[in-house]
């Protein structure tokens, strides 16, 4: 089967034009795409659990730790442990942190904005729901792959 036929290929190639696009955009601003995706997903009033973030994103522990780390470096959060349970730590945006995730807002919605004018809407709700039903099949496939003791697929 021809590469140019298969799911998996059109889910990555579409994926990498819009990272490298993302990515473009993000550089202008001193950062990346990851680093903007952290900051949209860090509650702006009562921050976000350290743990909570990486699933959300389905970040490695490890990368999210270096990316956390810069990113205080940076003085774009600041970690504030709880003052009832040391063990939890929650992750808060600076205000230059606020301003760097409303500049990683803005490109998501360019882009929104830019596939919506573009896309007839109809189509947008096929590929939704196509996309959705890959999700929960590979989800599926996954959970009996870890059931059977194999390790899980992914899409590269």
């Amino acid at each position: 089967m021809k590469k140019e036929k298969t799911v998996d290929f059109h889910i990555k190639w579409g994926w990498h034009a819009v990272s490298r696009m993302y990515n473009t955009y993000a550089a202008r601003y001193d950062m990346t795409m990851a680093i903007g995706y952290v900051l949209l997903n860090i509650d702006m009033e009562q921050g976000t659990p350290a743990t909570k973030i990486g699933p959300l994103l389905g970040m490695e522990p490890r990368s999210l730790v270096r990316m956390l780390k810069s990113l205080e470096e940076r003085g774009w959060i600041k970690r504030v442990v709880d003052e009832n349970d040391k063990r939890f730590v929650r992750i808060f945006l600076t205000s230059e942190g606020k301003k760097k995730r409303e500049i990683a807002r803005e490109g998501v919605i360019q882009f929104n904005n830019l596939i919506r004018e573009n896309i007839p809407l109809d189509k947008l709700v096929v590929f939704f729901d196509v996309m959705k039903e890959i999700n929960r099949l590979v989800e599926e496939e996954n959970s009996k792959l870890k059931a059977s003791g194999t390790e899980e697929l992914t899409v590269e």
